[in-house]
C-alpha cells in the first residue's frame, strides 16, 4: 500500500513505518487542541487501525515542540451532523480514548513533548506507557477557570498516585508537573531530550512489533482487564483470554524468532 492509499485526515497525519503507525495531532496553531473535527478523525483512526492487520504498534505524538495537546479549542466552531452544535453534547470521551472509543488493543505508545494538559488526559489515560522530552508539562487548568476536573482526572487515576491527581487537579494553572516529576511518579516510563523523542518512541514500537501480534495483543487486554475489574474478576477472565490469546500461528512465529539463533539485544532501563 502506496502512501496515497493509507487514509488521509485534516487535523491529524497518518504514516506506517513498518509495522508501526504513527498518529500525530496536527493543529500545532493551536497547540494541538481538538476542534469536532479532529475528535471524530481520532475515532476513525483508531477504528482503522483496530482491523489494520500489517500494524503491531502505534506511536502518538503531538506537532511542533510546544505541546503534545492541551484539549478542547474552545474557540473552535464545532460542526456537528445538522450543523453548528456546542461541542460540549459530543463528549470527548467518546472519541479520544483507544480503548473507549476504537476498542483498540494494540501498543499505544505516548511521545509527549511540551504541554500535555486538560482533554489530552483523555488520551493519555488509555495509551500503555509515555515516553516523553525532558522538556514535557503536565497540568489540568480547570478549576483555575471555574470548571470541575471530572473526566480527566477519573483517567488519571488509572496511571498516577490519587494524591498527585488530586495535587494536579486542584492547583490548576498554578503548576506544572515536570517531566522529570512524571518520572518520579510513574506517569512517564522513560524521559529523552527533545531531538531523539520520536527516533526512541520509534524505536521502542518496532521492538514491541516485532513479536507476533495476537500474544501482544492479548497481553494488552488481560493488563488493562486486570487495571479494571477486581484482581479475582481478572483472573476468571483470564483463563479465557489465554485460550483467546495463543494460537498455532502465533507460537510458530515465536518459534522461528527462538530456532533462528539470533539472539535478541537487550538494554537496561
Amino acid at each position: 500500500m502506496t502512501s496515497t492509499d493509507l487514509p488521509q485526515y485534516k487535523t491529524i497525519q497518518y504514516e506506517e513505518i513498518d509495522k508501526v503507525a504513527v498518529v500525530t495531532l496536527n493543529r500545532p496553531e493551536v497547540l494541538n487542541a481538538f476542534d469536532s473535527v479532529m475528535m471524530r478523525e481520532i475515532a476513525s483512526c483508531w477504528r482503522y487501525l483496530r482491523d489494520r492487520e500489517t500494524i503491531r504498534a502505534i506511536v502518538l505524538t503531538g506537532a511542533g515542540d510546544k505541546a503534545f495537546c492541551t484539549g478542547l479549542d474552545r474557540k473552535a466552531e464545532a460542526v456537528g451532523e445538522n450543523g453548528a452544535v456546542p461541542l460540549h453534547h459530543n463528549d470527548p470521551g467518546h472519541f479520544l480514548p483507544p480503548k473507549t472509543a476504537g476498542h483498540l488493543y494494540k501498543p499505544v505508545i505516548a511521545a509527549v513533548n511540551g504541554m500535555a494538559c486538560a482533554g489530552a488526559f483523555y488520551l493519555l489515560g488509555e495509551v500503555e506507557f509515555i515516553i516523553a522530552s525532558e522538556t514535557a508539562t503536565f497540568f489540568d487548568p480547570h478549576t483555575t477557570y471555574g470548571m470541575a476536573a471530572v473526566f480527566e482526572p477519573m483517567m488519571m487515576l488509572q496511571r498516577m498516585p490519587l494524591g498527585e491527581v488530586m495535587r494536579m487537579s486542584l492547583m490548576g494553572s498554578y503548576e506544572r508537573m515536570t517531566a522529570t516529576r512524571a518520572h518520579q511518579i510513574g506517569l512517564a516510563q522513560e524521559l529523552t531530550a527533545p531531538a531523539d523523542l520520536l527516533p526512541r518512541a520509534l524505536e521502542v514500537a518496532t521492538r514491541i512489533a516485532s513479536q507476533p501480534a495476537l500474544a501482544t495483543e492479548t497481553t494488552v487486554k488481560s493488563i488493562w482487564t486486570a487495571q479494571e475489574s477486581s484482581y479475582r474478576a481478572a483472573l476468571e477472565m483470564g483463563q479465557s483470554l489465554i485460550q483467546l490469546g495463543t494460537s498455532d500461528a502465533s507460537l510458530r512465529e515465536g518459534a522461528r524468532t527462538f530456532q533462528s539463533g539470533r539472539r535478541i539485544t537487550w538494554t537496561p532501563r
